[in-house]
């Protein structure tokens, strides 16, 4: 029988050496790239990417085993297994997500922790080429496109600032004008209705063009009507 057929195969035994190779391959790629992680303090590390990479593998290998073993008897998907761990990754992926006042931290370790999953799921299915192109893309994204990141966002500027204003109709429109004068884009806005029920709380995340002081921009927003605070995040 064909090795990659899915369909009307019969079950096709994995030897103790298959089955070890494929669990080491993915030890070896998930950590490959946890350590990449490890090496900045992420909050998912060596042992997290790791355990996820392998993880997948075995849960592939079990599904495939399940099939192989039953498709004859009953209607076996052979990715029903599989198909969980892409789902089921995403509550550990939010783990990892973390909100710093107006900034959200770990988006990058979620992707990568997802992507892991996925290239275990491929060395449990035998796609070794595959799965070892994939862990050497994604060490070169996360290596040296920080660098090009630089690159581009070297003249940008991020500040944050919480505002406590007035809760009346437009306030928040009244800002955005002030700010939209200065050129400051605003990237991340927050609105929290304080317990007095007459204020509102504006959490906002702004990047500042270049040559710019956030004190210029804290100046500007302090002549705005019924502003009652205004503070820097950083």
């Amino acid at each position: 029988m064909p090795p990659n057929c899915l369909v009307g195969c019969e079950k096709q035994e994995m030897s103790i050496f298959e089955i070890i190779f494929k669990l080491t391959l993915a030890c070896v790629l998930g950590g490959v790239i946890g350590l990449e992680r490890e090496s900045l303090n992420r909050p998912a590390g060596l042992r997290t990417y790791t355990l996820v990479c392998v993880g997948s593998a075995l849960a592939m290998l079990v599904s495939m085993d399940m099939y192989y073993s039953f498709n004859q008897t009953v209607n076996a998907d052979p990715g029903r297994i599989a198909a969980q761990v892409i789902s089921g990754i995403g509550f550990l992926g939010a783990g990892t997500i973390m909100r710093e006042g107006a900034t959200v931290r770990g988006l990058t370790t979620a992707a990568g922790l997802w992507t892991v999953a996925c290239i275990g799921l491929a060395v449990g299915a035998g796609l070794y080429i595959p799965a070892i192109a994939t862990t050497i893309l994604i060490l070169f994204v996360l290596i040296y496109f920080i660098k090009i990141e630089d690159i581009f966002s070297g003249t940008r500027e991020y500040k944050g600032l919480v505002l406590v204003v007035e809760d009346r109709p437009g306030q928040v429109g009244v800002i955005g004008s002030q700010l939209g004068e200065l050129n400051v884009l605003i990237k991340d806005i927050q609105l929290t209705r304080l317990d007095t029920g007459d204020d509102l709380e504006i959490e906002l995340l702004v990047e500042l063009p270049s040559g710019m002081n956030i004190n210029q921009v804290v100046e500007e927003l302090s002549k705005a009507q019924g502003l009652r605070s205004i503070d820097r995040l950083n």
